[in-house]
Order: C-alpha cells, then sequence, then structure tokens
C-alpha cells in the first residue's frame, strides 16, 4: 500500500514492486530488468547500488567516483539516502551481509 506522503508511490508504482518481488531467479530478474530498462539505466542503477556498499565501507567520495564514474553530487545525494532516507538502503546491506 502507498504511504500517503510519498507522492513517487502510486499504484503502477506498487504494482511494479510487487513484479519485482515474483522475480526468483538471478536470470530471471536480468530478463526482466533488461527488457523495462535501457542499458543506460541499468549501468546507473548498478553503480549507484555499488556507491552504496562502497560508502558503507568508508570509501572516501573521489575513489567511488573514479571506480564507478558517478559524479561526486550524485554521491552525496546517496549518501544522503544511505545516512536519512527510508531504510532501503541498510536493510538490503544487513539482507546481503547475512547471506555471505
Amino acid at each position: 500500500m502507498a504511504i500517503p506522503e510519498d507522492d513517487w508511490q502510486t499504484a503502477a508504482t506498487d504494482r511494479l514492486l510487487a513484479c519485482l518481488l515474483r522475480l526468483e531467479t538471478v536470470e530471471e530478474a536480468a530478463a526482466f530488468m533488461r527488457d523495462l530498462c535501457t542499458r543506460k539505466e541499468l549501468e546507473e542503477m548498478s553503480h549507484r547500488w555499488e556507491a552504496v556498499k562502497l560508502l558503507d565501507h568508508g570509501i572516501p567520495y573521489r575513489e567511488i567516483s573514479d571506480r564507478t564514474g558517478l559524479s561526486t553530487a550524485t554521491i552525496t545525494r546517496i549518501n544522503q539516502w544511505l545516512q536519512h532516507g527510508t531504510g532501503g538502503y541498510r536493510s538490503m546491506l544487513s539482507k546481503i551481509e547475512e547471506s555471505t
């Protein structure tokens, strides 16, 4: 169900998120995401997720920028969400730590 103050979350985004929850394998997720997104969008999201993990390990912004190609402004925004967002980044970081 959509959170009222989050105008980005609509019935359409809820349906998309529900689809993502049904993906069962990396291969299935790859096929769905490749059909849904452009190559550039997938690269951008991958770089952003990489930045989250690097920020969590205390890597400096400049080094993250060099590794990912993201601007330091984008890395700053990612860090703001990591520190003060909805907890989505932290939740996924915990999940991947538990699985290793």
